[in-house]
């Protein structure tokens, strides 16, 4: 037991530096993942009798948020493009949850008119809306329009939002308190809103014009707290954080080889959905948001935009534009 116990010590003293290395490193790595985790909603509200409209459920943070809805009693609504795919997901979130009041409504943010069947198929159909989550978005395509002509991120990831919201409001009004949760992006910060060039026509990038959308969930958020205010409709916009999810399915396809085996393993560092899922779960349901409206919210906690973000002259420019590009002018 003697020689045992020398033999590690011996060890140790040879390998002192390298075993401090490995240690650092690992503690480290440890870290590194703790901080990529981010926050947990720790709220435990109960959500029985409320209904929760979530768009792009069927899969990623929005299908974890579903569930999540689902497990607080909510009626839930998924707001899908691919149907299948969606009630798919439906029926997994009602096994899980045990909730059956899952249902699925035909959503193309793509299309105006599709925004509007949905939005009159709920104004018809539905006695309340206490919690609209405007969560689904395309990231980094190709230079794509829209059913309408528009280019396809701005249009999908703002503009299709706006006129759903907007569509909306009467029964989130009737429906108070109600919340309105918008899923934007750490990228808004890089944005800037090409008010000469919305659909970029001159220019396409398809970075720009993503930074740029997301941007634009900021602005609308900030603008319709304000047009809200004391109507019992709060408003919260959010980064959800870098997460393991398909929307950078656009992207992947053009990277190189050695690209890909390098984003593959940087993946294994980010968010699941689950974890990503936290900060919209957190501005959906904590009652400490409950007179709360207008911010913007990272790792379940309130967190400074951009500056362009706080521009209120700009915010107003995109609402009369988003406006008149939607019909609603």
């Amino acid at each position: 037991m003697q020689n045992y116990a020398d033999n590690i010590r011996d060890f140790a003293e040879r390998h002192a530096s390298g075993l401090a290395v490995a240690f650092v490193a690992g503690a480290g790595v440890l870290a590194l993942r703790r901080w990529m985790a981010g926050g947990v909603c720790r709220s435990k509200v109960r959500l029985d009798g409320k209904t929760v409209l979530i768009t792009g459920a069927n899969c990623g943070i929005g299908k974890e948020t579903a569930l999540d809805m689902a497990q607080r009693g909510a009626r839930v609504i998924l707001a899908c493009r691919d149907m299948t795919r969606a009630r798919i997901a439906a029926d997994e979130i009602r096994q899980e949850s045990g909730n059956g009041n899952v249902v699925v409504k035909k959503l193309d943010l793509a299309s105006l008119q599709s925004v509007r069947d949905l939005a009159k198929d709920v104004q018809d159909n539905e006695e309340r809306l206490d919690i609209l989550i405007n969560n689904a978005g395309i990231m980094l395509c190709p230079k794509w329009n829209t059913e309408d002509g528009f280019e396809m991120q701005f249009g999908v990831n703002h503009l299709g939002h706006f006129l759903l919201t907007n569509c909306l409001l009467d029964l989130l009004k009737k429906s108070t308190p109600s919340r309105i949760v918008t899923v934007s992006s750490l990228a808004h910060e890089k944005g800037h809103i090409q008010f000469n060039d919305i659909n970029s026509d001159i220019e396409y990038e398809r970075e720009k014009s993503y930074r740029q959308s997301k941007l634009a969930n900021v602005l609308f958020s900030r603008e319709l707290a304000s047009r809200l205010k004391d109507t019992g409709v709060t408003v919260y916009c959010l980064h959800p954080g870098v997460i393991r999810t398909e929307l950078g399915r656009h992207l992947f396809p053009t990277l190189a080889l050695w690209q890909r085996i390098l984003a593959t393993f940087i993946l294994m560092w980010f968010k699941s959905p689950w974890q990503g899922a936290q900060t919209t779960i957190y501005c959906a349901v904590d009652e400490s948001l409950e007179h709360v409206s207008g911010l913007y919210y990272s790792d379940c906690a309130p967190k400074q935009p951009a500056p362009q973000a706080l521009n209120d002259a700009a915010a107003k420019k995109l609402w009369d534009l988003s406006a008149s590009m939607v019909g609603l002018a």
